[in-house]
């Protein structure tokens, strides 16, 4: 979970397109952004790992943002826009692949709000908190719950 006290106006986040939404992930946990490559599917995984890539020298699963986030399959994407996301939690990384990059965000002065009533409504749900941002709004992701990874407290 996103300690609030780091969360504050002055952290920074990378925002990327999903489908028509803007998400966006802590800047401190973004290792690197790459270009969608070759994935290796994993069979019987879970509906949303694309599979596994290798990224020097380590295996790495890799999320459909669309399918983690509950969006449907696009027909309209360029696919010359497509990245993936390496997200670093802890010792984990994991790739996101998203539909686009777009700018580095930070909540200022308005802060973060938390996610509109009925959109948080998985138990898993990513969605940390949302910020204004160019007359819509950013939804600020958890990594750690949008990896699905353990909480540190619950590594031993």
């Amino acid at each position: 979970m996103i300690d609030t006290q780091t969360a504050g106006s002055d952290q920074r986040w990378l925002s990327f397109r999903v489908g028509a939404q803007l998400y966006a992930a802590p800047l401190g946990e973004i290792s690197e952004v790459i270009r969608d490559g070759e994935i290796t599917p994993v069979p019987g995984a879970a509906g949303d790992l694309l599979g596994i890539r290798h990224l020097r020298g380590r295996i790495v699963p890799v999320l459909d943002g669309r399918r983690r986030l509950g969006l449907d399959e696009g027909q309209d994407l360029d696919v010359g826009q497509i990245r993936l996301i390496m997200l670093s939690h802890g010792a984990h990384l994991v790739g996101l692949r998203v539909d686009a990059i777009g700018d580095l965000v930070s909540p200022g002065h308005s802060g973060i709000a938390p996610p509109p009533p009925g959109a948080a409504a998985r138990v898993d749900d990513p969605v940390y908190g949302v910020i204004p941002w160019q007359g819509s709004f950013v939804a600020l992701l958890d990594v750690g719950r949008l990896c699905r990874l353990p909480a540190e407290s619950e590594v031993a």
